[in-house]
């Protein structure tokens, strides 16, 4: 039988790549209800240094979130909750249009505890840093 310490390895990795469009970002809006002009206004945006229009934050957390459902999914669907995600910054902004690449690693891991913490790094099109965080999960 498989248990956490072969399928959650400290070293595994999952990616996830996605083109941010226009309507994911729209979409994103109608579900958290931040219309801020950063997002939606780009007359506004385009008179910022950004000169455009820049996809929430909050949709690359979401976007994380995707590699640890496929981690829980890798692991036989296990039960396991989120308890977070802790030093989250975002060190680039995301431009309609861009490709972000999350790269998940497992970094820790306590059997005892069951808990596993990963580094999350976001990258773009250029290879350009623009989110991380780590990322707490929690078997139950």
């Amino acid at each position: 039988m498989t248990n956490m310490r072969d399928r959650l390895a400290i070293g595994t990795t999952i990616t996830f790549s996605k083109t941010v469009g226009e309507s994911d970002v729209y979409q994103f809006a109608g579900i958290s209800g931040d219309f801020s002009p950063n997002h939606v206004n780009h007359e506004y945006m385009a008179r910022t240094r950004y000169g455009q229009r820049i996809a929430h934050g909050a949709l690359m957390i979401a976007y994380m979130s995707t590699c640890s459902t496929k981690l829980i999914e890798m692991n036989g669907n296990k039960p396991m909750v989120s308890y977070g995600y802790d030093r989250i910054r975002f060190t680039k902004p995301v431009f309609f249009g861009d490709t972000v690449t999350v790269e998940y690693r497992i970094e820790e891991r306590d059997d005892t505890t069951g808990v596993v913490r990963s580094r999350i790094e976001v990258t773009n099109q250029r290879g350009e840093l623009v989110a991380v965080a780590t990322h707490i999960l929690k078997a139950v």
